[in-house]
C-alpha cells in the first residue's frame, strides 16, 4: 500500500543523503512510474499511424506534447509535496460531496479505460510472440495483477526498480528497431520543424490527446509523498527541484520511445508506401520488410513490457482515486480485481465477437474515454497550484499560470475535437451507442464549466490548519549567504586575537578573503590625515603586516589597509570604497559614561552601512571565555 490512510502517506524512502547525486537518486522513481503512461499501448496506434502516413513530419508534435506533459506532471508533483494531498484528496477537500462523487466516477471510468489499453497491449503482445489465443491472453492478464501485487509488497523502491526495468526493456527494444530500420537522419531533424501536411491534423490531435493521461496526474501527486522530506519551506523547495529533474529525465525518456515508434514506422512503412494503422499489422510486416526475425520479436517484447508496466501504474491509480475521492480503502487485491474486471469484461466480449479487428477499435475507444476525463484532472490541478491560500509561496508564478492555462486550453480543445469527430464517425457507421453519448457529453460539459468557474464564484479556502502567515513569508526568503570579502577592523591590542579568530572562521567557511583594516586616530592624523608620519603609525604598519602573514598561514587570502582619522567615519568609507560584504570589529562593552569618554564606534557604523556586521566583545572576561569555547 502506498498510504497508511487516505491523507497520511507512508514515508518509505529517506532522502537525507550526502552529495547532490545521492540526494537526487533518492528522489528518482515516481516520474518513471508515471512515464509508462506516456508509452503505453494506447499511444502506439497514433505513433505508428502518424509515422506510416506522414513520415517524420510529426516528430515536433510529439516534442510539443511532451513539453506539455512535463509542465503538468511537475505541477502534480508540486501539489503533493507542498500540500500533502494528492489530486483526488484535494478535489474532495475543495468540492462538495456530490461533485466529488461525480469526479470519482469519471476518474474510475478513465482508469478502467486506461487499464483496458494495457490489457489489450499484453493480450496482443502474447498473441504475436507466442501465438497465444486472444481469449487465453485475457486469462493471463487476469492473473498478472496478483503478480504485480506481490512485487508491490517488496516495497516502493523495488516496485520502482521493476518499472524502470520494464521501461528500459521498451527503450532497448525500440533502439534495436531503429537501428535495423536505418532511418533518414536528415528527415528526422526536419521533423522537429513545426508544420502539418494536408490531412495530418487529425493524427496530430490523436498524438496530443493520447499523451497526457488523467490517471497520471492523480498518481504523481501521491507517489511523491513516499519521500520523507522535511516539512519546512527549504525541504519542500528541495523536493520540488529534484522532482522537476526526475520528471524531465523520465518523460524525455518516454518522448524518445514514442519518437522511436514513429521513426520506425516512417522508416519501414512510409518509405515503402505502406499505410499501417494497427499494431498487429505492423508486427507482421516488420520481418518481410527488414528481412530479420529480430525486429518483430523486439516489437512484441516491447509491447508486453508496455502493457505490464502500465498495468501496475493503472491499478495504483485506482487505489489512490478511490481513497482520495470517497475515502474508501479496500484491500489491495480486491481493488486490483475490480479494476482489472472492469477492463477485462469489454475486452472478452469484443474479442469473442470481433477478434483481432475488434481489439483495434476497442483500443481507440479507450483513448476517447481518456480524452473525455482529462479536463476534469487538468482544470483542478491548475486551479489548486495557482492558489496562494493552498500553495503559499509555492503557488504558480504568473508566467507558469498563463502557460498552464494555454496548455490546458489546447489539450481540452484538441481532445474535444477528437471526441466529436469520433462520435460523428460512429453515427455515420450506424453505431446506436453514439446517440446515447450526446446527453452524456452535455451533462459532463456542464460539470466541467462549473469546475472552471468555481474559484471565481467561491472564496478560496486553506486545506491545512492555519499557521502564522509571517513565518511562511520569512521562510520563503531564507537563502544561504556567501561572502567574498570580509572586512576586519582591528585595534592594535590583545582583543584583536578574538576579532581575527571569528573572522577567520567565517572566511574559511565561505572561502572568502580577509581585509584587515586599522584606523590610526592619533591627534596628528586627526588633523593632517595620512600625511602625518609618527612612531605610532609606523608601528601600526608593522603590526598589521605581521598579522597578515600569520593569517596567510591558514590558507586564507588577506589584504591590508590603514586609514587615518575618525574610526567611525573611516570604517564607513572603507566599506563603500573597498567592497566589503561583511565586517567584523570589536567592542569593549562600555556604555553611558564610557561612550562619552571612548566614543560610540559600533552604533555609528552599524546604523550607517548596509552589509552584515559581527560585533565581538573584546573585554578581558569575555575574551577568556571565548577562547575557552574555541
Amino acid at each position: 500500500m502506498l498510504s497508511k490512510s487516505a491523507g497520511e502517506p507512508a514515508k518509505l524512502v529517506h532522502v537525507k543523503k550526502r552529495g547532490w547525486f545521492r540526494r537526487l537518486f533518492a528522489f528518482v522513481g515516481p516520474a518513471y512510474l508515471v512515464s509508462v503512461g506516456y508509452m503505453d499501448p494506447g499511444n502506439w496506434a497514433t505513433d505508428i499511424e502518424g509515422g506510416a502516413r506522414f513520415g517524420y513530419t510529426l516528430i515536433w508534435v510529439l516534442l510539443m506534447s511532451n513539453l506539455m506533459a512535463i509542465l503538468l506532471q511537475t505541477l502534480s508533483a508540486r501539489l503533493g509535496i507542498v500540500t500533502g494531498y494528492d489530486l483526488a484528496q484535494a478535489c474532495r477537500k475543495e468540492y462538495s460531496k456530490r461533485i466529488s462523487f461525480i469526479l470519482w466516477v469519471l476518474a474510475e471510468i478513465a482508469i478502467a479505460a486506461c487499464d483496458l489499453a494495457e490489457v489489450l497491449g499484453t493480450i496482443i503482445g502474447l498473441n504475436l510472440l507466442f501465438g497465444l489465443p486472444l481469449l487465453w491472453g485475457c486469462l493471463v492478464t487476469a492473473l498478472d495483477t496478483f503478480l504485480l501485487l506481490a512485487i508491490e509488497k517488496l516495497g516502493v523502491r523495488k516496485m520502482e526498480a521493476f518499472i524502470v526495468m520494464l521501461v528500459s526493456t521498451i527503450g532497448i527494444s525500440f533502439l534495436i528497431e531503429v537501428f535495423l530500420a536505418k532511418p533518414n537522419w536528415s528527415g528526422i531533424a526536419s521533423g522537429f520543424i513545426p508544420h502539418l501536411e494536408s490531412g495530418a491534423l487529425f493524427i496530430a490531435i490523436g498524438i496530443i490527446g493520447a499523451t497526457v493521461m488523467p490517471h497520471n496526474l492523480y498518481l504523481h501527486s501521491s507517489l511523491v509523498q513516499t519521500r520523507a522530506i522535511s516539512d519546512t519551506h527549504t525541504g519542500k523547495a528541495e523536493a520540488c527541484k529534484y522532482n522537476l529533474i526526475d520528471s524531465a529525465i523520465a518523460l524525455n525518456g518516454a518522448f524518445f520511445v514514442n519518437a522511436a515508434i514513429l521513426v520506425m514506422a516512417a522508416a519501414v512503412f512510409y518509405s515503402n508506401g505502406l499505410v499501417v494503422t494497427e499494431i498487429q499489422e505492423a508486427y507482421h510486416l516488420l520481418q518481410p520488410i527488414l528481412g530479420t526475425n529480430i525486429a518483430p520479436v523486439a516489437f512484441g517484447i516491447a509491447l508486453v513490457a508496455a502493457g505490464q508496466s502500465s498495468t501496475l501504474t493503472g491499478t495504483l491509480s485506482g487505489q489512490i482515486v478511490m481513497e482520495g475521492f470517497i475515502n474508501i480503502k479496500l484491500r489491495p487485491w480486491l481493488r486490483r480485481f475490480i479494476t482489472r474486471s472492469l477492463a477485462l469484461l469489454p475486452a472478452v466480449i469484443v474479442i469473442a465477437i470481433s477478434g483481432n479487428e475488434g481489439t483495434f477499435k476497442l483500443l481507440i475507444f479507450s483513448q476517447v474515454i481518456l480524452s473525455l476525463q482529462l479536463p476534469f484532472a487538468i482544470v483542478p490541478l491548475v486551479h489548486f497550484t495557482s492558489d496562494k491560500m493552498k500553495m503559499g509561496n509555492f503557488a504558480n508564478k504568473l508566467w507558469i499560470k498563463i502557460l498552464a492555462w494555454i496548455i490546458a486550453a489546447v489539450i481540452m480543445g484538441l481532445n474535444m475535437m477528437l471526441v466529436y469527430s469520433t462520435v460523428v464517425d460512429w453515427i455515420k457507421e450506424g453505431y446506436w451507442i453514439a446517440y446515447f453519448t450526446i446527453p452524456f457529453f452535455a451533462g459532463i460539459s456542464g460539470i466541467l464549466l462549473y469546475i472552471i468557474i468555481h474559484p471565481f464564484v467561491k472564496q478560496s479556502k486553506e486545506w491545512t490548519e492555519k499557521t502564522i502567515a509571517l513565518s511562511k513569508d520569512v521562510a520563503a526568503k531564507i537563502r544561504p549567504t556567501s561572502y567574498k570579502n570580509i572586512g576586519v577592523a582591528i585595534e592594535h591590542g590583545e582583543g584583536d586575537s578574538i576579532i581575527i579568530s571569528e573572522a577567520l572562521t567565517i572566511a574559511k567557511l565561505h572561502k572568502a578573503k580577509i581585509s584587515l583594516l586599522h584606523i590610526v586616530d592619533t591627534p596628528g592624523t586627526m588633523v593632517h590625515g595620512n600625511e602625518e608620519e609618527s612612531l605610532h603609525s609606523r608601528e601600526d604598519h608593522a603590526y598589521i603586516l605581521d598579522l597578515a602573514r600569520e593569517i596567510e598561514e591558514h590558507d586564507v587570502a588577506v589584504e591590508t589597509s590603514i586609514r587615518y582619522g575618525n574610526p567611525s567615519t573611516e570604517i564607513i568609507k572603507a566599506v563603500e570604497e573597498e567592497g566589503y560584504d561583511f565586517i567584523v570589529f570589536g567592542s569593549h562593552g562600555h556604555h553611558r559614561l564610557g561612550d562619552v569618554i571612548f566614543g560610540q564606534t559600533v552604533d555609528n557604523v552599524r546604523h550607517s552601512i548596509k552589509i552584515p556586521v559581527l560585533v565581538v566583545r573584546t573585554s578581558h572576561g569575555d575574551r577568556e571565555r571565548a577562547l575557552r569555547l574555541k
